[in-house]
């Protein structure tokens, strides 16, 4: 019985680590995957480093967006969904 009252305070802090940090972060990762799979041609997109511009072409792991100085290839991961819905936003 002890030993159970002495493991309790971690198991505890586990669970609350579990639900309030790693979970949170899983779903995010997901949702991230989800709209980089949803991109299409024509989507007004802003990048992690603050690029605008519309996605030209696109294939498996890579997109072509067309900026106002030209096209530039790049990951799908560089592009980021939360500036991105914000442009949207802004329509």
């Amino acid at each position: 019985m002890e030993n159970i009252q002495s493991l309790l305070p971690f198991l505890l802090m586990f669970v609350v680590i579990y639900f309030f940090m790693i979970r949170p972060q899983q779903k995010r990762a997901k949702q991230e995957k989800e709209f980089e799979s949803n991109l299409k041609i024509g989507d007004r997109i802003i990048t992690k480093s603050g690029i605008h511009g519309k996605v030209a072409e696109l294939s498996e792991g890579t997109v072509v967006v067309e900026t106002m100085a030209g096209k530039i290839k790049m990951e799908r991961s560089a592009i980021s969904m939360e500036l991105s819905a914000k442009l949207v936003e802004k329509k």
